[in-house]
This record gives structure tokens, sequence and C-alpha cells, in this order.
């Protein structure tokens, strides 16, 4: 297997570790743009996934994924670009602030930012994605409490 189906097939696997996260996940509609996320803990990656998408594993180091999405004519949804910022607080209002990249493979695009936390304990994350082209923010509020294993 070359590098760039190596890198397609560990982002496909980290996409459908994220989606499987389903208590995790949750989407914001905003007309004609949706943005979806997902949170998990990093340990919950296969150690060639986070290594190939340069992802620490470790037990404390939660994983946030965010995909801005356009809805079609059809009804159906186009991932797109744009930025993604954002910070995450804890329970006693310490802020952490997070830094995320994007990655794109194919018509795929997803921003990815590693945190730290302790277990159980409630992590509330305020983020702004900014789609190419759009004069609008899209702020999201959600909270999430992860467990180490």
């Amino acid at each position: 297997m070359n590098t760039q189906s190596l890198q397609r097939f560990t982002l496909v696997l980290l996409w459908l570790v994220f989606a499987a996260q389903a208590q995790a996940a949750g989407n914001k509609d905003f007309g004609e743009y949706r943005v979806h996320w997902s949170v998990l803990p990093s340990t919950f990656l296969a150690p060639e996934v986070a290594q190939a998408n340069g992802l620490q594993r470790s037990k404390g180091i939660g994983v946030i994924n965010i995909a801005i999405m356009k809805e079609n004519e059809d009804g159906t949804l186009t991932p797109v670009g744009g930025q993604v910022e954002g910070k995450v607080t804890n329970d006693i209002q310490q802020v952490r602030f997070l830094a995320f990249r994007r990655i794109q493979e194919g018509d795929a695009v997803y921003f990815i930012a590693e945190y730290q936390y302790s277990s159980a304990e409630l992590m509330t994350f305020n983020i702004t994605a900014r789609p190419t082209g759009a004069q609008q923010d899209l702020p999201i509020r959600f909270a999430h409490t992860l467990f180490s294993d």
C-alpha cells in the first residue's frame, strides 16, 4: 500500500471511529450550512490511525472533530473548507484554546484538535466555524464528559 493509499485508509478509519461515537457527536443546522462534531478519547484511535494523522494516543487526551457541510439543492450535504477555532472550558472554568488543523482527503474536509481532560470531567466546547466565502460565523456550544479507559 503506497503512502497516499495509507493516508486515505487511515482518514476513512478515523472518520468511522468518530462517527461510531454517536453519544459523543452532534450537529447544528444553520440553514444552508450544518456543523457536525464528535468528541472521543484519543485512546479509542488505533495506533496506526493516530500516528498517520499526527495525533497522540494517551489517557487524558481527547480529540474533537468538526466538519462544515453545505446543503445542496437536492438536500444532500457536501463538505466545505473554511476556518474553525474554539476553546474548551472544564468544570472549574479553566479555559484551553483549541488548535484546529485542517485535514482534507479527496472531497472530505475535517478540522481536528486535541485537548487535555480528567476522567469524568464535564468539558464545555465553544466553537466558531466559518465556511470559505461565507460572511457569517457559525457558533456552536456543547458540553461533553469523557472517561479514561
